[in-house]
C-alpha cells in the first residue's frame, strides 16, 4: 500500500519530473510559472508515495457547472512507468473519489486524449462516460 496525500503548496514543484513524462518539451521555468498561477486558481495536487519517492500525481480542480453541479476534475494523472500495472492508479482514483465526497462534491469529470487508449479504457473502467469532445485553440 502506498501513501496518498495532498501535496503542500510549498512543495508543488516536486511534481515537475512526473509532468515531464507527459510532455518533456515544456521547460521547467514555464511549468513553475504555470503552477504558481494555478495554485492561485484553486488548484490542488495529490501525490502517491512509495516511502518518500513521489510515484504518481493527479491535479485536482474543483468547480461548479450548471450541467453537472459541484464536481472534481482529476487533471494530468501520471503514474511513474516503473509503477504502472501495480494498481497505483486504482488506489489514487479511490482516494480522489473519497476526498471529493468528503467535500460534498456530487460528480467528477475529466479530459483524456483520444490517442491515450490505455487512459480511455482506465477511465471507462472507473465509471466515466465519454460525452463530448475537448477543443483547444492557442492564441
Amino acid at each position: 500500500m502506498y501513501k496518498i496525500s495532498l501535496i503542500p503548496k510549498e512543495n508543488i514543484y516536486s511534481i515537475i519530473p512526473l509532468l515531464k513524462i507527459l510532455d518533456d518539451e515544456i521547460k521547467d521555468e514555464v511549468l513553475k510559472s504555470r503552477l504558481d498561477e494555478m495554485i492561485l486558481q484553486n488548484y490542488e495536487c495529490v501525490g502517491v508515495y512509495d516511502n518518500d519517492k513521489l510515484i504518481g500525481i493527479s491535479g485536482l480542480w474543483t468547480l461548479t457547472k450548471y450541467y453537472i453541479g459541484k464536481h472534481i476534475e482529476p487533471d494530468n494523472v501520471v503514474i511513474h512507468p516503473d509503477y504502472r500495472g501495480k494498481k497505483v492508479g486504482e488506489q489514487l482514483i479511490k482516494w480522489i473519489f473519497e476526498y471529493a465526497q468528503s467535500k460534498g462534491y456530487t460528480a467528477s469529470e475529466l479530459n483524456c486524449y483520444v490517442k491515450n487508449r490505455r487512459g480511455v479504457e482506465f477511465w471507462k473502467q472507473h465509471g466515466y462516460k465519454i460525452i463530448g469532445y475537448h477543443f483547444q485553440k492557442q492564441f
